[in-house]
């Protein structure tokens, strides 16, 4: 029990499960009666599981080091091998159950989760950390809309919208650790803003980055139903307060809040994932 309970601390559930559940959102709103969606969420949570894992592992050395109570492979209660094994099994369930629902899944999914298996593996102390943030959040409404029949592209603002997140959370993640990552060699592009500019220049990347994405969302949402993207940017707003004022790891959950409440103002709010949702949408 001590050990699988250290093998859910180290998969990093909180943003395992926040990144499954805006995919599996997208998905059901994108074909509410199709096959995809019952994969959907199993595969894109086997593939964070394994980056969660992947992540302590290349980071054990550093961690055990810096003496970090909070890993359980700092206090000894899991082994580095077991945090590989976990990852790559995880790994090979995700890409078998994306295989199961198209190629086209397969490959997006390949991505999403490749981009943060590159940056755990050495691109997180590289300014390339930003853009692999892009890459592993960008492509969701893709991995989504490929469970529609005929896999259509989906919308270009819903992507856009999608990587202004996930670089904004790659901010928010490490405003706690920032002095220790530099002090560490990790010189990804957070850090790299904050030593140019100060730690708060890296907030305020952050808070900006967050809140466009609310704000495209408000810019694309159809007009009868423009008041729930208006009430999600205020809602936006009140959580980047918090997270501007917060300690510790509370920006980055409160980025995740506001990723959250983005997909939600997309599902109530604005246009279909696709065209061609929008279409058979239409036909029903």
């Amino acid at each position: 029990m001590v050990r699988l309970r250290a093998l859910f601390i180290a998969s990093h559930p909180g943003p395992s499960l926040a990144i499954t559940a805006m995919a599996t959102v997208l998905a059901a709103e994108a074909a509410p009666h199709g096959f995809g969606p019952v994969l959907t969420a199993p595969a894109m949570l086997a593939g964070q599981l394994s980056v969660g894992w992947s992540n302590d592992a290349c980071d054990a050395a550093r961690d055990i080091a810096a003496g970090r109570p909070d890993k359980p492979v700092v206090r000894g209660e899991v082994t580095v091998r077991s945090l590989w094994v976990a990852a790559v099994v995880s790994l090979l369930a995700a890409l078998a159950m994306a295989a199961a629902i198209s190629l086209v899944t397969l490959g997006i999914l390949v991505l999403l989760i490749g981009a943060a298996w590159a940056y755990n593996l050495g691109l997180k102390s590289t300014p390339w950390s930003g853009v692999l943030f892009l890459l592993g959040f960008g492509p969701l409404p893709a991995y989504a809309a490929s469970t529609l029949p005929g896999q259509p592209a989906p919308r270009f603002w819903v992507c856009v919208a999608a990587g202004l997140v996930g670089l904004g959370a790659h901010f928010a993640n490490v405003l706690p650790d920032l002095d220790a990552d530099l002090r560490s060699g990790v010189h990804g592009l957070p850090q790299l803003v904050a030593a140019r500019w100060g730690p708060g220049a890296a907030r305020a990347a952050a808070l900006v980055l967050l809140l466009s994405a609310s704000a495209l969302l408000v810019a694309e949402a159809t007009p009868a139903r423009r008041w729930i993207a208006v009430a999600g940017l205020c809602c936006s707003c009140v959580l980047a307060v918090v997270g501007a004022l917060g300690k510790g790891r509370t920006p980055f959950r409160a980025a995740l809040a506001i990723a959250g409440a983005d997909v939600a103002v997309f599902v109530l709010g604005a246009d279909a994932l696709t065209s061609a949702a929008h279409l058979t949408g239409a036909l029903r």
